[in-house]
């Protein structure tokens, strides 16, 4: 079907003969089946998808999905449309690529006035379209922070590159691999756009935010795209739903209460900070937190910034400095409290066991810098989420929650917390 529909010399190019190469036999049938369907609703002949056709189907809304189109197009021309050719091409180049091919797709597709020069302006309509097709395609109300869709994204930008003709610096591609390695969910988004819509492409998700319906909105840190941002730091099956453990307007400022609260079955957790300089970041704790003498947890964890500027920071495997949690020691060589990375005293991010101050150094566990705009800082708004699964263990849980049995589960965990779980029996 596919061969009746390309033309002679199309079919024959050699791009074409090697971009096919890459798909198994039963995938590039498959391939075949859609541009057909796609071409005959486009009412080209079956010769091409329309714009409008190919923008329906893939739901990339915006300038960006002008420009997706472009360059799908980009080989046989686009004055009907998207070939088969074109569609084989791209899928395999964008796709089925090297790191660099795909890369330097991504790279144009994100130029979307196409003049080879990668803006401020370009990236401003380029996350508009991100925000537009993550959040609108839901069709749900979200919170934006401010008048230009993930301000903070654009905050975490370096533009070094001079272009003739361009007034101002532009990104270049190492600004532009620098800045996607900063903010993995905007990488997933761009890298699936020709993934089927209907198969959970990755980065279109967005973690279900849960907390009590008592608490205003508004007092809360996290958003949904401050969950979408943070929630490319995880793998896709891990960003399902999110329950608000522990926020400190609504349970208090206290280290105990909220070692009660995030103790009680949440294994991975994420802390979010909010200090009196209004600057917004935390972490995500892939282990519980649980009473150690020394460091802990696993390469999962990862330091995070979200206002005013955006960015993950992974770990290096310089040290193992993961994850603190120090409650009721005596020496000063383990301060008391919750942290990640860097070293005692001297942490990649740390909040002390009174909750009333924490700092944030340089930190080559993550290669992150200082998270607040000084080293020490004090908290206004302490939240920490529990990541959940969707199914049964959630059920079980609401259950039990607010019964006798939840109740001596907590007191048990706060017991074993302070070392006195054994005294206690």
């Amino acid at each position: 079907m596919g061969n009746s529909q390309a033309s002679p010399a199309s079919a024959s190019s050699s791009r074409f003969v090697m971009a096919s190469r890459a798909f198994p036999k039963q995938e590039l049938d498959g391939l075949r089946e859609l541009f057909a369907s796609l071409a005959a609703q486009s009412r080209t002949g079956g010769r091409a998808i329309s714009r409008p056709v190919f923008l329906e189907y893939y739901q990339v809304r915006g300038r960006l999905g002008d420009r997706l189109f472009q360059l799908v197009a980009k080989e046989s021309g686009g004055s009907d449309g998207v070939t088969f050719e074109d569609l084989i091409i791209s899928k395999a180049t964008y796709g089925r690529g090297t790191r660099d091919e795909v890369d330097e797709f991504i790279y144009q597709l994100c130029d979307v006035t196409g003049d080879g020069a990668l803006t401020r302006s370009d990236l401003e309509s380029v996350l508009a379209s991100v925000h537009e097709t993550v959040f609108a395609i839901k069709k749900e109300a979200v919170e934006v922070s401010n008048n230009r869709p993930f301000e903070e994204f654009l905050n975490s930008a370096v533009f070094s590159k001079d272009v003739e003709g361009v007034s101002g610096k532009s990104m270049s591609l190492s600004d532009f691999r620098n800045w996607c390695t900063l903010l993995p969910s905007l990488r997933k988004f761009l890298g699936n756009l020709l993934m089927p819509p209907d198969s959970g492409r990755p980065g279109f998700e967005v973690p279900l935010l849960h907390y009590p319906e008592n608490i205003c909105t508004d007092t809360l840190l996290l958003n949904k795209e401050y969950a979408w941002h943070i929630g490319g730091g995880f793998s896709q099956h891990e960003v399902q739903e999110w329950k608000l453990l522990y926020h400190s307007s609504l349970h208090g400022q206290s280290f105990n209460t909220f070692l009660g609260k995030v103790t009680n079955g949440d294994a991975q957790t994420v802390l979010i900070v909010k200090d009196t300089e209004g600057s917004i970041y935390g972490g995500y704790a892939s282990q519980p937190w649980e009473r150690h003498s020394d460091f802990y947890g696993d390469m999962k964890t990862f330091l995070f910034k979200c206002y005013p500027q955006a960015s993950i920071f992974r770990p290096t495997g310089a040290n193992k400095n993961l994850q603190w949690c120090a409650v009721n020691f005596s020496s000063e060589n383990i301060p008391n409290g919750i942290g990640f990375g860097g070293q005692p005293h001297h942490f990649g991010l740390f909040l002390s066991a009174n909750f009333d101050q924490g700092h944030s150094f340089t930190c080559s566990t993550f290669t992150s810098p200082p998270l607040s705009k000084t080293n020490r800082f004090r908290p206004e708004v302490i939240e920490c989420w529990g990541i959940q699964m969707r199914g049964a263990q959630d059920e079980k849980l609401e259950l039990v929650k607010g019964t006798v049995l939840e109740r001596f589960k907590e007191d048990r965990n706060m017991l074993k917390m302070v070392g006195l779980a054994n005294a206690s029996d």
